[in-house]
């Protein structure tokens, strides 16, 4: 399986191979990593050095109290058996779901949603019958291009419950005020909510998706219409093997964007889990960890809880993809 996933990708030479290269080529190497070098310092210092204390970290008991930093004390595993206690967690008891759980189902139902929709209007945008296509990518990509933190803070305003457009175009329809949703602020409509503003970004996904759909051969559309085969059975037996790759490379994204998700519910219900604590997403209570609460020790112990958990699921759809992802021209053992 990892010989699958580090096919094609450039390695480091060994030493033997070193010296067995040629005045050139030795020259052309050392200029390369000359000219990636300034990547790679950042990459050392700014990624994989705050990995290796981050590790450190949650093997010891580390604090900040009153602005004073306690001194750092050796406590083996306690904070992964803490971790794996942690209510806050793992907690599957409702009102009370855990920090994880709820990550995970907030992901069941968005994760559905940013490829989907994505997909029908890139189908929709490559349809030869659509006029002005060229003006509908655009509109439909300018929004990705925008801050999201600016989007954020313009969705808060336009689904406000009492002063929104949108609850006020709902009471303009004939909807009586103690109707409208509550939007962020009912559990019941919160992921909803959260859904809605995602798909304000998903200009960039349907761009990709459309990429994928204008490389696909016309000679085997051509060939299905000669068999008799119809809409959907084109598209399942043609285009989506011939477009998975890219619908595989979005699904990556998306999971480990899941994941990471954060800003919304940061900025639209200030951090605090409101409401009901249907929104203390795990990378959130990571957050108040490290920020809030500032138990440094424990914060770094979650945040390498996500990373094997990304690493997981990252290795698991790696390995699904030989099921389902077609690659033109790939020998398969």
């Amino acid at each position: 399986m990892f010989q699958e996933l580090n096919r094609g990708l450039p390695t480091l030479p060994t030493i033997r191979a070193y010296r067995e290269m040629t005045a050139l080529k030795r020259r052309e190497m050392r200029e390369g990593l000359l000219y990636i070098s300034p990547w790679l310092i950042g990459f050392l210092i700014f990624t994989l050095l705050p990995m290796l204390a981050s590790l450190v970290f949650s093997f010891m008991d580390l604090r900040i109290t009153d602005g004073i930093t306690s001194a750092p004390k050796f406590v083996g595993l306690d904070n992964y058996a803490q971790l794996f206690r942690d209510p806050q967690i793992w907690s599957l008891k409702s009102g009370t779901r855990g920090s994880l759980w709820i990550t995970i189902y907030f992901g069941l139902i968005s994760l559905p949603v940013g490829l989907l929709l994505p997909l029908g209007l890139a189908l929709l945008m490559n349809s030869p019958h659509l006029k002005g296509k060229m003006a509908f990518r655009s509109l439909f990509y300018m929004p990705y291009i925008i801050p999201f933190v600016a989007a954020v803070f313009l969705w808060g305003g336009m689904l406000n419950p009492e002063s929104g457009w949108i609850n006020r175009a709902l009471v303009s329809l004939g909807m009586p005020r103690e109707s409208t949703p509550n939007w962020a602020n009912d559990i019941n409509w919160v992921y909803p909510t959260y859904v809605i503003m995602g798909i304000w970004g998903i200009g960039n996904a349907m761009l990709i998706f459309l990429a994928g759909l204008q490389g696909v051969p016309t000679d085997l559309y051509d060939a299905a219409k000669v068999d008799g085969a119809n809409g959907w059975q084109t598209f399942w037996k043609v285009t989506f093997p011939m477009i998975s790759p890219v619908v595989f490379y979005n699904l990556v994204l998306g999971v480990v964007f899941l994941f990471q998700y954060f800003l919304v519910p940061l900025v639209v219900n200030q951090g605090t889990g409101r409401p009901g604590g249907a929104t203390m997403f795990f990378n959130l209570y990571l957050y108040k960890t490290f920020f809030t609460f500032q138990n440094m020790s424990y914060g770094a112990t979650m945040a390498w809880l996500l990373f094997f958990l990304i690493l997981i699921v990252t290795v698991f759809l790696f390995w699904s993809a030989k099921y389902w992802v077609y690659y033109a021209g790939d020998k398969r053992s």
